[in-house]
Order: C-alpha cells, then structure tokens, then sequence
C-alpha cells in the first residue's frame, strides 16, 4: 500500500530543505514580494515546466522537478504573505520565516488529506503534465480574482488556489522523484 502522507511529508521536507538554504543565502527577502508579483513567480515556474514538458529539453540546464519545487515555496510564500502582509524590508528572521512556513504547510497537507479522501486518490491516476495545466488555471483564476481587488461571488479566495496549486505541484514532486513522471 502506498502511503500519500509519508510521501507527501518527503516532499514537501526537500522544498522546506532548499527553502531553508535558500533562506540562508538571501533571508527573507521575499516579505517585500506583494501577492500579484508571487502569483507571476509562480506563473513563470509553471509557464517553463509546461515548455519543458512539450519540448522535451531546457536550454539552460534547469529540470521540471526544481520548477515544482519552487512553486510548492512560492504558493507557500504567497499564503504567507496574504497573511501577514508585505513589507518595505526582510522584516523577519529566519527562524520567523520557517516557523510561517511550517505552519502553512501543515494547513496545507491537512487540506491534501482531507480532498485526498474524497478524490479517493485520483491525482495518482493523473498525468505530471495535468498537474501544469490545473496549477496554471488556478493562475488565470487568482490573476481574475486579484484584478477584482479579491472579490468573488461564489469561488474560493487567492488563498485556496495558492494552496491548491501547492498541492499540484506536491504530487508532481512525488511523481518525479518515485519515477512515475512521464
């Protein structure tokens, strides 16, 4: 029986690992990033896995796996910063940043658990290149709801769709490094 919790914990411990190193190099100066610029960021990750994955080939060396990693830190980012703001300056320490970070992701994988549940888990009978596609539609949707000052009628906020593309980006981490990626 495969276990999507402890799998999904490997995961998400290898983004919390270069999240941390990358911490170290440049603290946190992503507390300057405003929602809009971190729904970009994560709009260009997704843009070049999707290019990697219909060309079959990066010309500059970087691989599918490092862009889903950096989407599951940026939406956790993002979470973050809807949060607790955005700041002028990298107005916390480093043990701030990765205590806000464990946090979020814990809410997150209680959310992957919970849809995990009653989506029986269909993400594994998915494709890696469906994953690309959903995150880059919950892109169009947060771009939607962020040019309507967050408003919404009946959908979830920017929060839910940064969460849910972390999710994505998750089971394509677990993918590519079981070997189950295409």
């Amino acid at each position: 029986m495969i276990d999507t919790n402890r799998q999904f914990d490997e995961a998400l411990a290898l983004c919390r690992d270069i999240f941390e190193k990358k911490l170290a190099d440049y603290g946190a100066s992503w507390r300057i990033m405003r929602p809009a610029a971190l729904t970009d960021q994560i709009f260009i990750k997704a843009k070049c896995i999707r290019s990697l994955e219909i060309k079959g080939c990066s010309a500059v060396g970087e691989g599918i796996l490092p862009e889903f990693i950096g989407i599951v830190n940026y939406g956790i980012i993002g979470v973050i910063q809807l949060e607790h703001g955005f700041s002028d300056t990298k107005d916390i320490d480093n043990a701030t940043a990765l205590r806000w970070y464990d946090e979020v992701a814990a809410r997150i994988r209680a959310l992957m658990i919970a849809k995990n549940h009653d989506y029986d888990e269909a993400w594994r009978m998915m494709r890696v290149l469906s994953y690309t596609d959903l995150i880059l539609t919950k892109i169009q949707r947060t771009k939607e709801i962020e040019d309507h000052c967050g408003e919404t009628i009946i959908s979830e906020g920017v929060d839910a769709n940064y969460m849910d593309m972390v999710n994505y980006a998750v089971f394509g981490v677990i993918k590519l490094t079981h070997g189950e990626g295409e």
